[in-house]
């Protein structure tokens, strides 16, 4: 499992969220290069010479009235900050912050270069403000430095403007992906569609350059498999036409020498003749297999019945299990074609009894032929559906052009249905065909 995500949708989020937050830390560190840190040593300046006149001042007056003097002055520094207090201000902090530690080292610089010559040292005051020790005539007289610095290195409004980016970066990106996924949401119907054997209708080709340029890509796509499917099927459908006329031919020689050639002779060009109907049959079977025939409600216990009916005309028995499944929108010939190729490739490839079974499940209906043959691999299950494609086992077996399983699935797929190609309970083969119901 990858913490990366699979959408477009969340890509884009993750990436806006990253560079969102790149972004504010390096406004960060812009801040503190060019603002805080600037600021930090004027203030530390104006501070040290402050603090230099205040010692000037208080060597200026006489011992005795330097006392009340400093009093006087911590007094006044320390009003506004009681006030802040009794509003519900700042608290106590015992421990210096980064910033302040800076300040403090810059200032005591300073001081010492304005003719401080004893160690200077600071202490926390009430309210949180800073006091400087300023050491005269052996007295140590504490001078308070009220609102030098804030009270906090980051208040919540660089949370706040912090979250309203990343929410409006976020919501950017929801309107864009919604923008750009709606063209996409398009083809990746089309492309369903077309994948399902069906036709998809041309996709718009407006919008952004991009967008136009992969739905025009994607028309000229369809346009250029549309032709080439019709002229594959005109081909075999030419092709399979001018063979019936020799073989007419052939089949009305046969006919005229059957009483003066050898009978079993006769018999096996007959048999030949006959398979090459069969296989040029299936040829127009498969160039007709997607042909225009609307789709009606079809039941498909009546379907299998009908198919069961004729295959035991022809010798070749089906057991009929209905399941009541409920109609199905279908083209019921292209169906019937279905069903005739599967039981016709279970009495051609399996052994009997061969069973037709339909019920439904869900949102789908479904109707399944099985023999008690040898079935096939699993892994040929989907080749066999490929055009020409045969199983080993019956490459010695009765001819065919490896058109029957093909026909199905192309028919099945333009219904919106699924085929499959399963091992049977038997032993045998099943194949499945799982219709939708709308």
């Amino acid at each position: 499992m990858t913490l990366f995500p699979r959408s477009l949708f969340g890509r884009n989020v993750l990436l806006i969220v990253v560079l969102v937050v790149v972004g504010q830390l390096a406004s960060a560190l812009l801040v503190r290069q060019l603002i805080v840190k600037p600021r930090l040593a004027q203030l530390s300046v104006a501070v040290a010479r402050n603090v230099g006149a205040i010692r000037a001042g208080l060597a200026a007056m006489p011992p005795a009235q330097r006392e009340a003097f400093v009093a006087q002055f911590n007094r006044r520094a320390m009003q506004g900050i009681a006030d802040d207090e009794e509003g519900g201000g700042r608290g106590q902090r015992p421990l210096l912050s980064r910033l302040e530690r800076r300040f403090v080292n810059e200032a005591s610089r300073g001081i010492a270069l304005e003719g401080e010559g004893s160690e200077i040292i600071w202490r926390r005051e009430a309210g949180g403000s800073l006091a400087v020790r300023l050491r005269l005539d052996g007295a140590d007289h504490w001078v308070t430095l009220p609102g030098v610095l804030p009270a906090r290195e980051f208040t919540g409004a660089w949370i706040a403007a912090s979250l309203t980016s990343a929410l409006l970066a976020l919501l950017g990106a929801l309107l864009i992906h919604r923008h750009l996924n709606r063209p996409l949401r398009r083809v990746v119907a089309s492309a369903h569609t077309l994948a399902g054997g069906g036709s998809p209708q041309p996709l718009p080709e407006d919008g952004p350059t991009e967008i136009a340029d992969l739905s025009r890509s994607f028309n000229q796509m369809v346009r250029s498999l549309a032709q080439a499917d019709d002229e594959r099927a005109l081909m075999l459908a030419g092709v399979s036409h001018d063979l019936r006329t020799p073989l007419t031919k052939l089949r009305l020689g046969i006919e005229i020498l059957r009483e003066k050639a050898d009978e079993e002779l006769m018999a096996r060009m007959t048999r030949g003749v006959e398979e090459m109907d069969a296989i040029i049959g299936q040829f127009l079977d498969f160039a007709r297999s997607t042909d225009s025939e609307a789709p009606v409600p079809v039941s498909l216990d009546a379907l299998a019945a009908e198919v069961a009916a004729a295959s035991a005309g022809q010798g070749m028995p089906v057991a009929l299990e209905a399941g009541n499944a409920p109609p199905v929108p279908l083209r019921p010939r292209a169906m019937r074609r279905v069903l005739t190729n599967l039981v016709e490739n279970a009495w051609r490839h399996g052994l009997p009894p061969v069973v037709i079974a339909t019920g439904s499940s869900g949102d789908s209906a479904w109707i399944e032929v099985t023999d008690h043959g040898t079935g096939i691999a699993a892994a040929q299950a989907e080749a066999l559906k490929q055009p020409f494609r045969r199983a080993e086992s019956t490459r010695g077996g009765p001819p065919g052009a490896g058109l029957g399983l093909a026909i199905v699935d192309r028919i099945v797929r333009v219904h919106g249905g699924r085929f499959e190609l399963l091992p049977a309970a038997s032993g045998g083969l099943c194949a499945r065909i799982s219709l939708p119901r709308a």
